[in-house]
């Protein structure tokens, strides 16, 4: 099981090997339309509200129970502060509840490695172009647990808001 809450939209995924079970997700988008951004004491908030929802219909969309995960993994970074203490502190819990080993996980290679649910293990190394949000980086990747180099990154989400106040 997965979990996902660094910036606006709380996500749960449950996976079986490579096998997607399950993707359940909630934005607050809407929420932070009014005030032209994302809003990071809002985007907290609004996980408070959606993670018990979102966790339970990723669980009943996957027909598994949370006792009967493997492990538990969780977005550590990078992100939004109160938003990644919301997800960690509810992938604590669990792990807690549920005896499961926690797992803490950079959002930013797990967009890579997600490409694995689709295409399958990545065959030797390979670069990845990550658009994400503020954050654009080019990466070299030899295992995607443990070794990925950042070839370049650009500062959008510095242009984005000097966008906005200009």
């Amino acid at each position: 099981m997965g979990i996902e809450s660094s910036c606006d939209e709380t996500g749960v995924g449950i996976v079986r090997g490579t096998e997607l079970l399950a993707h359940a997700l909630s934005s607050s988008m809407d929420e932070h339309v009014r005030f032209g951004g994302i809003v990071p004491e809002v985007a907290s908030r609004a996980h408070l509200e959606a993670m018990i929802p979102t966790l339970e219909q990723a669980c009943a969309e996957s027909g598994i129970r949370v006792q009967d995960v493997d492990a538990i993994a969780v977005t550590s970074g990078p992100g939004l502060s109160g938003a990644l203490l919301v997800g960690v502190a509810a992938a604590k819990a669990l792990a807690l509840a549920h005896d499961k080993p926690l797992y803490g996980v950079n959002h930013l290679a797990a967009h890579v490695a997600v490409d694995q649910l689709e295409h399958g293990r990545f065959d030797g190394r390979v670069a990845a172009l990550l658009v994400s949000g503020g954050h654009t980086e080019l990466l070299l990747v030899d295992d995607i647990t443990q070794d990925i180099t950042m070839l370049g990154q650009t500062i959008d989400e510095a242009f984005e808001k000097a966008k906005k106040v200009a």
